[in-house]
């Protein structure tokens, strides 16, 4: 694993809303920017971006929260990440790392090529901005030298906000996520957001909490000294 320091940035110029009484399904507030200060103080607030269209920026806050039971706590949230026989058969194929190709991720989980891409170049840049001051990180799935799997997402604290995944192998993404989790084990109150429960995610092990829920475990997990990527 790269050891990236954190960097704290200049804090936005932006005051976000209140989401306690947000709409459960449109975005919370439009517009804003994705500088640094920006982005940690969204995330810290349960704001997530993702734009609408091709200019309009919004910020989300979904009620309920999709989120991958992790850390001591994870049994009573229903146990976690869940490991298949065959996704267990899979992982020796892979190589995985921490931090090793950031952007090769997002650029691979935005191909244009991919149904409902969303991220553009903005958000690379911004992400890959907020990676280089040490709060977003990636994990890279290689086979035989080749990056075929990776997730990538937003770190504060205890606090992992999951932004996307890709594969180009069959369970490579699945084997990302099998690193990614593990690094939260030992973390006591650690919360891994992945925004809204799908499927896919739920066979995986990825549950739902309300919204106030979700609220109370981000403060504790912003709030908290650790550092699972240290």
């Amino acid at each position: 694993m790269r050891r990236i320091p954190r960097v704290d940035p200049p804090p936005s110029r932006w005051v976000f809303p209140p989401v306690d009484d947000a709409d459960v399904d449109g975005p919370v507030v439009l517009g804003g920017d994705l500088e640094p200060g920006t982005l940690l103080g969204a995330y810290r607030a349960g704001l997530f971006p993702m734009p609408i269209g091709r200019r309009r920026l919004g910020w989300w806050s979904p009620d309920p929260r999709g989120i991958i039971p992790v850390g001591p706590a994870a049994a009573a949230d229903g146990g976690g990440f869940h490991v298949s026989r065959s996704l267990r058969r899979s992982l020796p194929r892979f190589t995985a790392t921490v931090d090793r190709d950031f952007e090769g991720v997002m650029r691979a989980c935005g191909d244009p090529r991919r149904p409902h891409g969303w991220i553009n170049e903005e958000f690379v840049r911004a992400y890959s901005r907020l990676h280089s001051l040490g709060w977003a990180h990636s994990v890279e799935v290689w086979e035989d030298g080749e990056l075929v799997g990776g997730v990538y997402g937003v770190s504060i604290g205890a606090f992992f906000a999951g932004e996307s995944m890709f594969h180009r192998a069959t369970d490579a993404s699945k084997a990302a996520l099998v690193h990614l989790t593990a690094l939260f084990d030992q973390v006591d109150g650690a919360l891994f957001d992945v925004q809204w429960l799908t499927p896919h995610l739920a066979s995986l092990g990825a549950v739902e909490v309300d919204r106030a829920e979700y609220l109370a475990r981000l403060g504790v997990a912003v709030a908290s000294p650790a550092d699972p990527f240290a």
